[in-house]
């Protein structure tokens, strides 16, 4: 436990040092939306299905959550997640057979307030037929000037193994280590300003895929090209940061903005932009649209076909490598009623929110097709995605 207060002590002052030459270039102050400031979460009990399909790929579930707080100053929470999976994903229908899992995660946190200062834990335990993950998350949260702004401040470690169906022999560990930081501003009573930046690191045997494989040239067969595994490198590192906003209309609607830049070692830049609008109606209901733009560049080592086998020391196929973009539009509602005659519950939200993704590959390429090689169709997919969430207050 020493060890572990030291690497968080270590980290705060790391990053609190580069909050400071990055807040030096900015005449504003921002603030990241999802901070908390010094107030603990409500007591609730929550319920959601997911459910997305796209690509062939197919990921449903249930998740439940309970909170709970300790005498105003401590709130432990447990959570319960799961993902059934059914996947003929271009990927899989062109180098191996379709396949369904299951993913079940199981959390606990606890959140403990002081003054004006919100300190929080988390422990992940994810496991699934070849993968399990197991991870620790720490949070601090202080709030400043007239609590108009809130500095958070952030460190995860993460325990992976991979594992590969029917060979027990095979395991390799996954480590990965996320630093995040947030500063919160109240610019005006009707608007905020945001900036986080988060940082990423990952060390492991295999940070890919084990299933996946790249295709290069190869005459001495019919369809004119072989498969070869995938070979990324034992590190990765990448950095991210956004800036959010939110305007409140005159008649208690708002606009959210957000635009957001990533990059990592591996050559991979990528910008996301969306808006949103959320409209009240009446007093109990609540409807929002967004449009989300993506774009991201390929990674160094990636190539949809490789001129010869082991061209080079890394190599990668898997389309989340390669230069994509993707658009999303969602739309949602939520309905809250207040629950004045029931002795211990206070209220209940329901939300609905779907969203349709459309995804287009500038550089991978759709094998379900014959031709040339590299000559394929570029490919492109939609998937959409429903949530149901139900939350009920006590």
């Amino acid at each position: 436990m020493p060890e572990v207060l030291k690497v968080v002590l270590e980290v705060a002052v790391a990053v609190i040092s580069r909050l400071a030459v990055v807040l030096s270039g900015f005449s504003l102050f921002f603030f990241c939306l999802d901070s908390n400031s010094a107030v603990l979460p409500e007591d609730r009990a929550d319920a959601l299905y997911h459910y997305y399909d796209g690509g062939g790929v197919t990921i449903q579930g249930p998740s439940i959550l309970v909170r709970k707080s300790i005498k105003d100053k401590v709130s432990v929470s447990a959570n319960y997640y799961v993902d059934n999976v059914s996947s003929a994903s271009i990927d899989v229908v062109t180098t191996a057979s379709a396949y369904t899992e299951q993913r079940i995660e199981k959390s606990v946190g606890a959140d403990y307030l002081h003054d004006k200062t919100i300190m929080s834990f988390n422990y992940t335990a994810s496991d699934e037929n070849d993968f399990s993950a197991r991870s620790a998350h720490f949070n601090v949260s202080q709030d400043f000037f007239g609590d108009l702004t809130t500095l958070t401040l952030g460190y995860s470690q993460g325990w992976d193994e991979v594992g590969k169906r029917d060979e027990d022999d095979f395991k390799y560990d996954a480590d990965r280590r996320n630093f995040r930081l947030g500063v919160t501003q109240v610019i005006t009573k009707n608007s905020i300003l945001a900036l986080s930046w988060e940082t990423v690191t990952d060390q492991g045997q295999y940070l890919n895929n084990p299933y996946r494989a790249i295709r290069y040239l190869d005459p001495s067969v019919g369809s004119g090209y072989s498969y070869q595994d995938e070979v990324y490198p034992d590190t990765r590192t990448s950095d991210a940061i956004a800036i959010r906003g939110m305007y409140y209309l005159p008649y208690r609607a708002a606009v959210k903005l957000e635009a957001k830049r990533f990059a990592d070692t591996w050559g991979i830049n990528a910008n996301t932009f969306s808006v949103e609008y959320v409209h009240p109606y009446k007093d109990e209901w609540i409807f929002d649209g967004k449009l989300r733009f993506y774009q991201q560049d390929r990674a160094d080592f990636y190539s949809d076909l490789f001129e010869r086998i082991d061209e080079q020391n890394f190599r990668a196929r898997d389309k989340e490598m390669s230069t994509f973009s993707s658009v999303t539009l969602g739309f949602g509602a939520s309905y809250e009623k207040e629950l004045k005659d029931w002795r211990y519950l206070n209220k209940y939200i329901v939300n609905l929110s779907l969203d349709h993704i459309q995804f287009d590959f500038d550089d991978f390429r759709d094998l379900r097709v014959s031709a040339t090689p590299g000559t394929e169709p570029l490919y492109s997919y939609n998937a959409n995605v429903i949530r149901l969430f139900v939350s009920v207050f006590y």
